[in-house]
């Protein structure tokens, strides 16, 4: 994402969703001049503040493409088998690695927390971790999917559990 930012463009920023740069300033910060990026998350309206030079490393990044649209559909209609082993891991194990692919903002990586919980909640009831854990990924999915679909929030959201409703 090195080609230039522009006011009024969306981006997904790690764990928060889809954004809008609201500005490019420049300010000084312990003697240092930088470029900072504004960008407002449009879910929950929080305000970013993301050195330029920073950003791509941070993980903020464009809409996703159809190419990878296609890949977090397929990976979402996938249902892999759960190994014996997978059903020893303490929650606590669990819990960290699906709260640590949400925070990386990996489209692809989101969509399999997503559909590893929303299986997992047909087998039993979800904890209160992984409830909010699933609402995060949900939240995340549904707003990126709207915009590279160029549907609501809402249809995406109905989109993605359509895809758990069972047969």
């Amino acid at each position: 994402m090195s080609e230039a930012y522009k006011v009024g463009e969306k981006v997904v920023y790690p764990a928060h969703g889809v954004g809008v740069i609201e500005s490019l300033d420049e300010m000084e910060i312990e003697g240092q001049r930088l470029r900072l990026l504004t960008i407002r998350i449009m879910e929950t309206d929080a305000v970013i503040r993301v050195p330029v030079d920073k950003a791509e490393r941070i993980g903020v990044r464009r809409i996703m493409g159809e190419n990878v649209l296609e890949k977090v559909m397929k990976v979402l209609k996938e249902r892999p088998e759960r190994e014996a082993s997978d059903k020893k891991v303490s929650w606590t194990v669990k819990h960290r690695n699906y709260l640590e692919k949400v925070k990386s903002g990996n489209v692809e990586t989101v969509a399999e927390v997503y559909r590893d919980l929303m299986l997992l909640k047909r087998e039993k009831e979800l904890s209160f971790g992984e409830r909010r854990i699933l609402e995060s990924a949900q939240q995340f999915l549904a707003s990126e999917i709207s915009e590279a679909k160029g549907i609501s929030f809402e249809e995406a959201e109905d989109l993605l559990k359509s895809l758990f409703e069972e047969d």
